[in-house]
């Protein structure tokens, strides 16, 4: 059965304030004395890498070339969500003076937008500031400075605080019903129930389900991959036991050295299934196919390490 993808709340976030209807919504949950904005307006600008590693933010919107907004979605609270948001902004304006063909080294002062810098937290009800300055990381105070404002939701019922109460109810599901089919269909029956998201979860299904549903099972991507390694051990144990054992003159060498790699390959396999998929011993030896007889030998060695 697929199970659910880790990050669906990032996907969600990401795929419904690309579309225009939505972009608008956050905007004006953010500016509601802007009733005059449309759609046309609000140009998304988030940074997206395709073929590089780098910077790149959850939602960047231009309003009107006159507002920068920069939005991170986050359920655990850093305090170092500014100093994030301050290189997601640098990336931003880069982006946007090549856009303009703006010239930085004339002697007219070049025309940017406004930043707004915004963080939307939806985890556990804490004491989390209201707004991040990047001097909390620098410990003082001075003319530079940045500010992200935390959103937690008004409880006005609108986008945000939809999407907010979205995530408790993945979060609930998820550790009710544990990363699978199952939780993903009470996710978006709880969600019709209270009515969170319904235009966008009934509008976008298939994409919807896409990105809340591996197609591949990627926990078994992992224990495939492990299980392969183990086996390249395997084959280069028995090598190396059987080039020792020729040369010693001993049977025995091919046969201890097979083992010893064998053995080497399988623990390293289920040491980096149960930290990379945070699994049990138990469920780790099972992908992989351990033995029953041998189970308890791997378990004493890997309680000594």
């Amino acid at each position: 059965m697929p199970k659910m993808k880790r990050n669906i709340k990032d996907s969600v976030f990401t795929l419904m304030f690309k579309q225009p209807e939505y972009a608008l919504q956050l905007y004006q949950t953010l500016h509601p004395e802007d009733a005059d904005a449309t759609e046309e307006d609000c140009k998304v600008v988030t940074l997206e890498n395709i073929l590089t590693v780098g910077a790149y933010n959850d939602l960047g919107l231009q309003i009107r070339d006159k507002l920068l907004i920069l939005t991170e979605s986050q359920s655990t609270f850093s305090i170092n969500v500014s100093l994030r948001m301050l290189m997601y902004l640098a990336e931003s304006y880069k982006q946007y003076v090549e856009d303009h063909k703006l010239d930085l080294y004339g002697t007219r002062p070049v025309s940017i937008p406004k930043p707004e810098l915004y963080m939307v937290y939806t985890g556990p009800k804490q004491d989390v500031p209201d707004v991040l300055h990047l001097s909390d990381l620098y410990g003082g105070k001075g003319g530079v400075d940045l500010e992200v404002t935390v959103c937690r939701g008004t409880g006005k019922g609108d986008i945000v605080d939809q999407y907010v109460r979205f995530c408790e109810i993945t979060d609930e599901k998820r550790k009710q019903y544990g990363r699978n089919q199952e939780a993903v269909a009470e996710i978006l029956r709880q969600c019709e129930k209270e009515n969170i998201l319904m235009s966008f979860l009934t509008s976008r299904q298939k994409e919807v389900a896409d990105i809340m549903v591996t197609l591949f099972d990627q926990e078994k991507v992992w224990a495939i991959h492990e299980y392969n390694v183990a086996m390249e051990a395997e084959e280069k144990g028995r090598v190396e036991g059987k080039a020792e054992g020729k040369a010693e003159g001993k049977a025995e060498g091919k046969a201890e050295g097979k083992a010893e790699g064998k053995a080497e390959g399988l623990l390293a396999a289920i040491q980096n299934l149960m930290d990379s998929m945070d699994w049990s011993v138990e469920q780790a030896m099972e992908a992989l196919r351990v033995a029953e007889s041998d189970r308890p030998r791997y378990t004493e060695l890997l309680q000594k390490q």
